[in-house]
């Protein structure tokens, strides 16, 4: 199915932009360390923000309800990971995370009060209209009207039209808080300038190259050395072999539960189809293709009528009987379905953008239309309706019964992993597998993270046994193909190894502590090399360098082996071609580079660029400035308990 007709995606990014934690605050989030605190009582309220010193004696502060929080909360997740909409963990880690951006965002709002910012109802109306909803909410400059707009706010964000408009007021207030606190910022003609040249300059240069990997090997102490290092560290290795335990158990598979998997009932069939009868039904839907004629949002008079011409032409060649798919693969500007000829497949009703959902479900089947919408002229052909249905019980049959014999066999098998788990408590594990002809095995000691190799998947009960006591009642787990009964039945503690058993790992760490002396002598060794020698190409041949050539790159390129330039070597920007630099630390590599060619934009270049470059750093600079004041404002409220969070809100996870 095409995306940019989906109304859902395209909609929902115009709107979203104007909701809750407006993005001038974004990064206040993550600056700002968690508002701790509690006092508020009521069970709804996640958080009370009071804006002055009295508000608490008079309890006026402007409350933070735990159903707002959840609400928007659920909304970032259907934003960023619908899949997680369901996690309890997931929706309490963002709940937290929204609970501080609304905590954040309300402080700022009360400081835009205290400087005398006000919004009102027009102000909302011309940010509609004007701001990135425009073209959804007024195309062509015409209000698309009250019902459709709060049908539209209710699909997306399942509130009211009053709830998001008191949402964009807040978002405007913060905006107009930021543009006052960072109207004094400034950039000079001559910063700007010094930004762009830098930021633009290329440069190309010879690099050698010293790994951690190549100088690993070299590292090699006597045993006395590693002994030495081993006992020197002792706390380091106190507990290096971890706890283990020995586990006594029997298992059995699917096969071996008595009595086999029943086949499920005509009874049990019909009224597994009669409780999932909204999995079987099909809504009604439309097959369709198209030839779009793009038209950009506000494009003039004259470039509509164009494309409205240009529509009608092809329109009509497909009367005249010429072949659709290869006009859109010709003439069509919609890139998810041109190659396919146009063909955009099965749609339910309301998947598409109003006008393109009302033709297809509307205009006969076969004929052509040319359709308008906010993306331009199509030309529109209904191949095929299909109205909803629900599938009979006949054409879902083999379905339902694989179904069932799935949830018997896996209720038959935990049933006898219960029955034998019991059996096991009375009389023993022994006892119990000698009945069912079952083998018992004892493994030897085993960790947490490790293997029974015997069984397909012992991760369950490793985890189980990890969680028990030696001597604990037996238990059951799944093995990925059926079930084990176990008991812990030996604990190792974990515990420091003898020098013999762990002198491998002690020679790796001790190679790891060294490593990063060594790899800055030898580059130190190289750099000196290189600039007593002149020549970085025999240097690097004398210390086992290995010696490489860069790209044209600038300060945000990366190179092999040395990473983002501008990061990791900055000083090479200021070379001139022919020197070498000193020893560069890479982390995992030394380098030493020396400078080929220096290109710098031109006086020209730098001129035609000194507004955009300008407004960039602006933006930069202001979005700063904004940061310091709302980090300011807020450790303000925390330090005199202006913010008071109710502790059981904020960590309740949901449907407790």
């Amino acid at each position: 199915m095409i995306r940019f007709l989906q109304k859902e995606n395209r909609v929902t990014k115009a709107l979203f932009v104007v909701i809750i934690a407006a993005a001038s605050i974004s990064m206040v989030v993550y600056l700002i360390p968690g508002l701790t605190g509690q006092g508020a009582s009521s069970a709804d309220t996640y958080a009370v923000v009071y804006p002055h010193w009295y508000s608490r004696i008079f309890a006026s502060g402007d409350a933070i309800s735990q159903q707002k929080v959840s609400q928007v909360a659920q909304m970032q997740i259907m934003q960023r990971n619908p899949q997680y909409a369901d996690n309890p963990m997931i929706v309490s880690l963002f709940e937290q995370q929204v609970g501080q951006q609304l905590v954040q965002q309300q402080i700022l709002l009360a400081e835009a009060e205290k400087l005398g910012i006000r919004v009102n109802n027009q102000d909302v109306r011309n940010y509609l209209q004007t701001g990135p909803s425009g073209q959804i909410l007024f195309p062509g400059g015409k209000f698309i009207g009250a019902e459709r707009y709060a049908a539209l706010i209710q699909s997306q964000f399942e509130i009211p039209v009053s709830e998001f408009e008191e949402n964009v007021k807040q978002d405007i207030a913060i905006r107009r808080l930021e543009a006052l606190i960072t109207a004094g910022v400034t950039v000079s003609d001559k910063e700007v300038r010094e930004t762009y040249r830098r930021a633009n300059t290329k440069i190309k240069f010879d690099y050698a190259v010293i790994s951690v990997d190549d100088l690993r090997n070299q590292i090699n102490p006597t045993d006395q050395e590693l002994e030495a290092f081993f006992k020197k560290n002792a706390a380091r290795y106190a507990t290096a072999v971890p706890e283990q335990r020995a586990i006594t158990y029997f298992a059995f598979t699917p096969d071996q539960v008595p009595g086999g998997v029943q086949q499920p009932t005509q009874q049990e069939i019909q009224a597994y189809y009669n409780a999932h009868q909204n999995e079987y039904s099909t809504p009604e839907q439309a097959k369709s293709r198209h030839i779009l004629i793009k038209v950009d949002p506000g494009a003039d008079a004259k470039t509509d009528a164009a494309a409205k011409a240009k529509a009608e032409s092809i329109l009509k060649q497909l009367q005249g009987g010429a072949n659709f798919a290869e006009l859109a693969k010709k003439y069509s500007d919609d890139p998810g379905s041109k190659e396919q000829g146009g063909e955009l497949g099965f749609a339910q009703r309301g998947r598409m953008v109003p006008a393109f959902d009302t033709a297809i479900f509307t205009q006969k089947i076969g004929e052509y239309k040319i359709v308008k919408t906010q993306y331009g002229y199509h030309i529109v052909q209904v191949e095929e309706r299909q109205p909803a249905h629900v599938q009979q019980l006949n054409e879902v049959l083999p379905t339902i019964q694989a179904t069932l014999i799935r949830q018997k066999s896996a209720e038959a098998q935990e049933n006898y992993a219960r029955e034998l788990t019991s059996e096991a408590i009375k009389n023993g594990l022994a006892k119990t597998a000698e009945a069912h002809h079952l083998q018992l095995t004892t493994t030897p000691p085993v960790g947490e993270q490790g293997v029974i190799a015997a069984l397909p998947d012992s991760s369950q009960l490793l985890a189980k046994a990890f969680q028990s006591k030696q001597g604990d009642p037996a238990q059951f787990a799944q093995t990925g193909e059926g079930y084990a009964v176990f008991q812990v039945t030996g604990v190792t503690a974990a515990h420091a190894p003898s020098f013999a058993d762990w002198k491998s790992h002690v020679l790796d760490d001790y190679r790891g502590e060294k490593l990063p002396t060594l790899l800055a002598q030898k580059t130190t060794q190289l750099a000196e090399t290189a600039k007593s020698m002149n020549d970085l190409a025999k240097a690097a041949k004398a210390v086992g360098a290995t010696l490489k050539t860069s790209d044209e790159v600038t300060l945000s390129g990366q190179v092999p082996d040395l990473g983002q330039v501008g990061q990791v070597a900055p000083q090479l920007f200021d070379m001139q071609p022919g020197n070498i630099s000193g020893p560069i630390n890479a982390g995992r590599t030394g380098v030493v580079a020396k400078l080929l060619e220096k290109q710098e934009p031109t006086a020209d270049e730098i001129a035609k660029a000194l507004d955009v470059t300008r407004d960039q750093m602006l933006e930069q600079r202001r979005a700063e400035a904004f940061n310091v004041f709302a980090s300011n404002v807020i450790n303000y409220y925390k330090k005199h308990n202006l913010v008071q969070i109710n502790a059981k809100a904020q960590t309740q996870l949901p449907g407790e």
